[in-house]
Order: structure tokens, then sequence, then C-alpha cells
């Protein structure tokens, strides 16, 4: 939790989603995710017109495809070479914690 609250502050809009996303699909295991815009803002602490931008971006780099209330992830590896170092920061810990990686 305390490493969410210090990514919201620290990294761009754009990482965080990355992340976020990661972390969605490391739970649900499949690539095609029902997110509105809203709902991802919200868990992001953000504005929803943010979250327009960041996911274009990413979307016009190849690693997702956005429509109405769906993100697709295309390029995880992508994905995660713009996120945050948070995403493995928190892999790790589950981890450790669990014993297994998720996803």
């Amino acid at each position: 939790m305390s490493q969410s609250a210090a990514c919201n502050r620290q990294h761009k809009i754009e990482e965080r989603l990355a992340r976020w996303l990661m972390s969605v699909h490391d739970c649900v295991q499949v690539d095609e995710i029902p997110l509105t815009q809203e709902f991802v803002a919200n868990m992001l602490g953000v504005r929803r017109s943010g979250v327009t931008i960041a996911a274009n971006s990413l979307q016009q780099s190849g690693m997702i495809a956005y429509r109405r209330g769906r993100i697709t992830l295309l390029d995880y590896d992508a994905l995660k070479k713009t996120s945050c170092e948070c995403y493995q920061l928190v892999q790790d810990e589950y981890i450790r914690l669990l014993g297994f990686r998720r996803g």
C-alpha cells in the first residue's frame, strides 16, 4: 500500500498506468480487460483526462489497444519497460511473502 502511495506521488501517469495494467493482468490472466477511464482514473488517483492522454500514448506506441471500456494488452514487455520501477518492487515483495510469482 505504501509503495502505491509513493508511486502515485512520484511517477508520470503513463508509467503508473503501465504498472497498474500489468498488475491487473497478473491477477486476471487475460489480455483484454474491461476497464472504463473513470475506473482507471479512480485507481490511479488522477483525472479522466490524464488517463485519456496516457492511454493514447501507450496505444500509439503499440503497447495497448484501447476502445470504449476495454483495454487490450498487446506488448507486455514494452509495458514493463515503460512502467516505473514500482512494478518490480511490488512483484518481488509478493514473491517473498507468498513464495510464487503472479502471472
